[in-house]
This record gives structure tokens, sequence and C-alpha cells, in this order.
């Protein structure tokens, strides 16, 4: 949060700017940037450069949030515990907002300074591989089916796409581009990338069974929206204990792939244990 504050001082003051500070500053579990450090810790690597990698993957992320919020989407008002964007700011200002972020997020990977720190190459690739999971086959293609999925109880097929999509991409570039800022090779960013994936599906199907076991104050946002409109979850389809075995698996094969690195691992097997259990 230091590092966005910082940033955006050297900015012109706006009210996106303050509507995007406002999410910023309300600030979740930080799982996106956690990974670009402990991926690149596997290297040894703890710099500014891995910094400024981990906060574009989390304007990412909040950008996608406030918008996931607005009424022509989930139309939720509640996120992290607050008022979501819009409900304080406005729709207008809130869609602003979200846009802000995500040109700052590339912004950040490639202006002068991180340039200069990062090399040019590395900047290239982050981008390449952020503009991939975010983009139209990654992110916000798992939105699009997200939403002309409801009232149609889509299929477990459907369902997988759409979830690695929407929420497995971004933390599967998150791994990734750890990597790359630690100058990684191939076959070290493929490894983390199936880690990144396996622990952003796990990560999926635990908010789907938290969505019918937990409140709306134990998670901060609203549950149940999936069951009001006619969306199909893994919960729905597969039940709670088939769902439970399914992020069990999913976080030891997510474990078992971080087998291809030398570097010490138990930060990341602590980590997604600690995601396969969560209750928030």
């Amino acid at each position: 949060m230091e590092f966005f504050e910082k940033f955006l001082s050297h900015t012109e003051n706006s009210r996106a700017l303050e509507a995007a500070l406002y999410t910023l500053r309300n600030a979740g579990k930080r799982i996106r940037p956690n990974l670009v450090f402990k991926t690149a810790a596997l290297f040894d690597v703890y710099d500014e450069n891995v910094e400024r990698i981990a906060c574009a993957v989390e304007l990412i992320h909040n950008y996608s949030l406030i918008h996931d919020d607005l009424p022509c989407m989930d139309n939720d008002d509640l996120r992290r515990g607050k008022p979501s964007n819009h409900k304080v700011f406005g729709e207008d200002i809130a869609l602003l907002a979200g846009d802000a972020l995500l040109t700052l997020a590339f912004e950040t990977l490639t202006n002068e300074k991180t340039v200069k720190i990062c090399g040019t190459s590395a900047c290239c690739r982050g981008v390449s591989v952020l503009s991939k999971y975010a983009g139209a086959t990654g992110m916000i293609g798992g939105q699009v089916i997200d939403l002309m999925s409801e009232n149609t109880n889509a299929p477990i097929e459907v369902l997988r796409e759409m979830d690695y999509k929407k929420t497995a991409c971004l933390i599967k570039a998150a791994c990734e581009l750890g990597c790359i800022s630690a100058g990684a090779n191939d076959k070290q960013i493929k490894a983390a990338s199936e880690f990144g994936e396996c622990i952003g599906i796990a990560f999926q199907i635990q908010d789907d069974i938290l969505d019918v076991t937990s409140s709306d104050e134990e998670l901060g946002k609203p549950v149940g929206s999936d069951a009001e409109n006619s969306k199909s979850t893994y919960v729905s389809l597969l039940g709670i204990e088939k769902c439970r075995e399914l992020v069990d698996e999913l976080t030891e094969k997510a474990v078992n792939a971080l087998h291809g690195f030398d570097g010490d691992t138990k930060e990341l097997e602590e980590f997604a244990y600690k995601l396969a259990k969560r209750n928030k």
C-alpha cells in the first residue's frame, strides 16, 4: 500500500483517483502481490523490481473488483466489509476509477524508472503475460461467461472454463511474473504457472463453498448471490464434500509442481495450504 500511496502522490488529483484509492486502501488478502514476492523469493530476489511488478498485478485485480460490483455486472453493494466503490462514488466515477487502475498497471510496468530497474526484456514480457491473462482470453473472458451463464444452470465444463479464466488466470500471471522478475528460465516459469493455476481453481472452489457456509459479515461481501441468479457453482453441481476433496487434490497438485525449483519452497507450500483452509 505504501508504494501505491507514493506512486499516486505524483499524479494529478482527481475524483477517479480518489475512488481508486478508496478500493486500494480497503485492502483484501493481497494474494496476487504476495505470490509475486514469494515466487521471486525462490531465487533470493527481493527488490524494487519485484515490488513494481507486484503492484501492477494488484492494480489489475482491484480494477476488476470495482467493475465486477457494478450494477451491470454482479450488482453487489458490499466489498471487503465496506460499501462497493459505485455505492460511494456513483457508477460513472467507479467505472472510470477501474479504468484508471487498469491503465496505471501498465504505466507502472513500462515507465522509465521501471524499465531502468527491470530491463526492457522483462518489462515487455511482463506486459505480454499480464495482458494475456487479464484480457479477453483470460479474466475478461471469464467475466463474459459468468454474465452469459445467469439463469442457465451451466454444466461443469462451462464452469471450469469460467473459473479458470476469471479467477485462476490472474493468479497464474502473478506466479509467472514473480519468476520473470527474478530472471527464471522457461521451465521454472512453467512450473510456477502450474502452481498458480491449481491454487487459483482451488481458491474459486473454496469461494463457492464459503458462499453457502458463511455469512455476509464473515466474508465481507454478499453471499448466496449465485443461487439467487441461478448460476452454477461447483457446490451446486458436485456438493460440498466433493468440492472439499477437489480443493485438497488441487492443492497437493500445486505443491507437487514446486518440485521443479531448487530454492526453498516452504513458504509457497504453506501459502497454498492456507488458501485451501481459509474461512473468509
